[in-house]
């Protein structure tokens, strides 16, 4: 008689209102089915500005809720699935992750966090940005960018308070903004928004411009892989982030 197994379970901390992580994370994690599962649970986010209602939805203890409840499905890691810390500061986000961690005893991450280690492992500083948010919060996450020394030689930003309108723009209209990017000879073009469908173009585009196209959920999936001792190079045709 064969042995269960039970697999390594991964915890994703989820914007109410996103629509795109789910979906995109089950076919990035195809080639684990039998050895990594991934568990959801969401807290109200319905829109982003730099209001303070907006800004009230990252509260920690709002976000600690839902991490409570990921850990009573012994999740080997927590990840915050989302992009706030681009905008309203890592400090803050590193507190959250050290905060989940001593609370629940489970090792905590983001996607914010993925992000610079994978920029810093490419080592790139000149970087393309592409969101749908206005500009009071493109303007923010650029500024920040620049204050940790990296220059930002293209932005798109579609003007959108979402949440939930980020994921009704296809990937091909996305595509196409990143082929624009290219054209500013960026070390790294950044898809900054786990509601935004980025993630199916991120390998055809760098195959036509090679330059490497680092999308949000992408990126999670990436760092939550090694955190539970996967290896992310397993997915294939997802883009080079996952040969990382």
């Amino acid at each position: 008689m064969s042995t269960f197994v039970s697999p390594k379970r991964i915890g994703m901390l989820t914007p109410s209102s996103n629509t795109v992580i789910e979906p995109y994370t089950s076919r990035l994690f195809m080639p684990f089915m039998e050895t990594v599962s991934v568990h959801y649970a969401r807290f109200k986010v319905t829109g982003i500005s730099l209001s303070p209602e907006s800004v009230k939805q990252f509260d920690h203890d709002t976000i600690m809720e839902a991490a409570h409840r990921l850990a009573e499905a012994s999740v080997d890691c927590i990840a915050w699935s989302g992009t706030a810390a681009a905008w309203l500061g890592m400090e803050q986000e590193q507190a959250l992750c050290r905060r989940i961690t001593e609370e629940t005893g489970i090792r905590a991450t983001s996607t914010m966090a993925a992000f610079a280690e994978a920029v810093e492992r490419l080592g790139a500083k000149r970087l393309a940005l592409i969101t749908p948010y206005t500009s009071e919060i493109q303007d923010a996450i650029i500024a920040r960018y620049q204050a940790a020394g990296f220059e930002i030689v293209h932005d798109t930003r579609l003007e959108d308070q979402g949440n939930f309108s980020f994921a009704t723009y296809p990937s091909d209209q996305i595509k196409g903004y990143a082929m624009s990017a290219a054209e500013s000879k960026p070390d790294a073009i950044l898809i900054v928004c786990t509601n935004f469908r980025g993630a199916p173009i991120a390998a055809e585009v760098e195959a036509a411009i090679g330059i490497p196209v680092i999308d949000s959920v992408s990126i999670t999936a990436w760092q939550t892989l090694r955190l539970v001792g996967e290896d992310p190079s397993e997915i294939m045709g997802w883009g080079s982030v996952f040969a990382l």
